[in-house]
């Protein structure tokens, strides 16, 4: 975990992207085409705000991160607020109008990747004439030429005569503009014309005195490639790689690649060369040979290809293993880190790549590998909606952040992970096996406790998850998990769980088949939690319970686990949360349970007398006529309450947690059975001994202290109410408050 923490530019530049709609306003914008339609764009609240360049492309960046860039933010971008010099854009539903922010830049740098609502010729109507004369590098790879008239003016691209760097990987380039561009734009020194429509290299031999980069995936069957590039000395990196799977079904016959290895003297200058996908058409001998005549060579693409698992190029200890190689391709862990780094766009090359590692990492006893855990995480977000990537991108998290491998891990990592396995959930609902990995990696104490996420989404997809599937593992870790995530959540958020009933409906019916087999497992112990947490200071929740007839299932499960010190506190935990809410109480004065809570307040176990305690102590704080059990009355139920409080010893540690010290108010009330302000009075003053800084400013901001004081200094009050009172102020003075 040697990664700093954020930069304080990073995080003043997360929080403005995800809170954009408070530092701007929206405004119908008329500075437009007139053949444009007009779009509300928004403007800075503060007109005077002007953003320096680094922060401008930051921002940029960090709203196309987040999914913010559109029509409407782009307008941000104009030339009264920022100043941009490189513009990169990904992926996003823009029109001509969401573009025109562009002119008011002197752009060097355009990237401007998988626009499918926008031409590359509109794009380049957007832009200012310094930045059409001086451009230097233009990416246009997957977006098409033809505009809304259908009108394909690819010619258009050699307006820029000062280019140096040009992508149009994946476009409709045919050899007619392909033969112009390498004539007209005589500075070009990088070119990928990767799954284009060109049939010939010829036209690049206009550049072979300056090209140093040159991209030719997806273009096996093209003519001249080994005599053409023969003659490129000055190329430096160069990829003819197969990426598309249909391409590599074609019968490509003697590989050209083959051919073009062949000539040991040619591209003298070769840093990267890049044969991934050529599957068997490239002799060992024939590409070790070309690694030994290319002493500048410094990095090798074998995805895909038989070679990679070759000795030579996977096992640094063979005599023949290139050392000064960096490697990429599956046949070990570091062949695979270079393909998660380099390949990130390209799906089935990253599948195969987490398939691997999953292999790798898949042991009993695993070693930590922090660094490709963070190699995952692009990948996987790049390909939200592909499934095998998510698949074994799920798989992989798990593997690498298991047990105490996720303390090797950096919190920030970390949390990216987590929120990048709650999309592929939510993406993947029915898929069981990615499900399961996503409940593998999620059920960590580490992640759950502490690891900042989505916990409320969380919640809901592992809810979600339960409901779905049968699986006693799926059942047994989504239930440990929720019972965690439950006491994290706002009250607010747990309310919103209890609206969907069939979350009730579901953890009821595990507990009920646990009853009906008389088996007290862990599953059992979490799903119990799990309910006591999400029925917390959450009437929602308490009234479905009440409902789906929850009261009477927890009265057989105390019978049936009789003296279990593990199941009575949870039971009793949420029947404790069930007696807060008053309209509901009526529903526990069942003469079994209120006979059995007789029992238990008498308990040697200090947290089930407590909470038996506290469920008597609520039901019978409506008053005897509001009492309507008769196997025990109210008086000797008070009576059993006051005789198992003189008894309690201090635990050490805090029993209970509590949310908010207002379902005690009117416990505490002047008119209140003195025996029922006793043990709502015990209760606070344990919590507050144990975590005074939470708990004084809680019953501070809840009005308590005044109850207390009115308690305290009322004469008719019993010694042991006015001392309780006296005790928890005091409390409260010593921590200020």
């Amino acid at each position: 975990m040697k990664r700093s923490p954020n930069s304080l530019e990073d995080i003043c530049l997360d929080i403005i992207a995800d809170n954009i709609h408070l530092y701007v306003s929206y405004s119908l914008i008329s500075d437009l085409r007139e053949d444009d339609d007009a779009i509300c764009g928004c403007v800075f609240k503060d007109p005077n705000i002007f953003l320096i360049q680094p922060i401008s492309e930051k921002l940029m960046n960090r709203l196309l991160e987040k999914k913010i860039l559109s029509n409407s933010t782009l307008y941000l971008f104009t030339g009264r607020n920022t100043t941009l010099r490189t513009v990169k854009i990904k992926d996003i539903r823009v029109n001509k109008g969401g573009m025109m922010f562009l002119k008011s830049h002197k752009i060097t740098d355009l990237e401007c990747t998988s626009m499918k609502t926008i031409s590359i010729v509109d794009i380049i109507d957007c832009l200012s004439s310094w930045s059409i004369q001086n451009l230097s590098s233009a990416n246009f790879a997957k977006c098409h030429f033809m505009d809304s008239s259908n009108f394909c003016y690819m010619v258009k691209i050699l307006s820029f005569n000062k280019l140096r760097s040009l992508g149009l990987a994946y476009t409709e380039l045919n050899q007619f503009c392909f033969n112009m561009i390498c004539t007209d734009l005589k500075f070009l020194e990088r070119l990928d014309v990767s799954g284009t429509y060109i049939t010939s290299l010829e036209p690049l031999k206009n550049l072979q005195h300056q090209l140093k980069s040159l991209v030719l995936a997806d273009l096996p069957n093209v003519n001249n490639l080994a005599s053409v590039l023969s003659e490129m000395y000055k190329l430096q990196y160069l990829d003819v790689s197969i990426v598309d799977e249909k391409v590599d079904d074609i019968d490509l016959g003697q590989s050209q690649v083959a051919q073009l290895l062949q000539f040991k003297d040619n591209m003298p200058s070769l840093i990267s060369l890049d044969i991934s996908g050529w599957k068997e058409h490239i002799p060992k001998d024939v590409l070790y040979n070309f690694i030994m005549t290319h002493p500048k060579l410094e990095f090798l693409g074998i995805v895909f290809s038989e070679l990679m698992f070759e000795p030579a190029f996977s096992e640094q200890q063979y005599f023949q293993y290139p050392h000064h190689l960096v490697i990429s391709g599956l046949g070990n862990k570091d062949q695979i880190a270079v393909a998660l780094q380099r390949y990130k766009d390209r799906a089935t090359y990253i599948q195969k790549a987490l398939y691997h590692l999953f292999q790798i990492t898949n042991r009993a006893s695993p070693e930590p590998f922090p660094e490709m855990f963070e190699l995952v995480l692009p990948v996987m977000e790049n390909h939200p909606l592909v499934f095998g990537v998510q698949m074994a991108a799920t798989a992989c998290l798990y593997n690498l952040t298991k047990g105490e491998l996720s303390k090797n891990i950096h919190p920030n990592q970390l949390s990216k992970g987590i929120n990048l396995t709650l999309n592929a959930m939510s993406n993947f609902p029915k898929e069981f096996q990615l499900q399961k990995n996503s409940l593998l990696t999620l059920y960590n104490d580490r992640v759950l406790l502490e690891v900042s996420f989505n916990r409320s989404k969380c919640a809901v997809l592992v809810l979600d998850a339960l409901c779905k599937f049968s699986d006693d593992n799926v059942c047994r870790m989504a239930a440990a998990i929720c019972s965690i995530l439950a006491s994290k959540i706002s009250s607010r958020e747990t309310s919103q769980l209890g609206s969907k009933i069939k979350y009730m409906s579901k953890l009821l019916e595990m507990v009920a088949n646990r009853v009906k087999n008389e088996l007290s497992d862990i599953t059992l112990k979490f799903t119990l939690s799990a309910l006591w947490n999400l029925t917390d200071d959450s009437p929602d929740w308490c009234t479905v319970f009440v409902v789906k007839d929850g009261a009477v299932l927890f009265l057989k499960v105390l019978q049936k686990f009789k003296n279990d010190s593990t199941i009575e506190p949870k039971v009793l935990g949420l029947l404790n949360n069930i007696a807060e809410v008053t309209h509901l109480r009526q529903s526990l004065m069942l003469n079994e349970l209120i006979n059995e809570l007789y029992g238990l307040l008498r308990s040697d176990n200090i947290d089930v007398s407590y909470f038996a305690a506290g469920i008597v102590a609520n039901l019978a704080s409506d008053g005897d006529e509001n009492w309507i059990a008769t196997s025990h009355t109210r008086e000797e139920m008070l009576r059993e309450i006051e005789d198992a409080i003189m008894q309690w010893q201090v635990p050490q540690s805090e029993m209970v947690a509590y949310r908010s010290f207002k379902p005690f108010i009117p416990l505490l009330n002047i008119d209140m059975d003195y025996r029922v302000q006793l043990w709502a009075l015990w209760a606070i003053h344990h919590v507050c001994t144990k975590i005074p800084k939470r708990y004084c400013t809680m019953l501070k901001e809840e009005g308590g202290d005044k109850l207390l004081h009115v308690l305290m200094n009322k004469p008719e009050s019993p010694k042991q109410i006015r001392t309780f009172s006296y005790l928890i102020v005091g409390i409260l003075e010593e921590n200020s408050i």
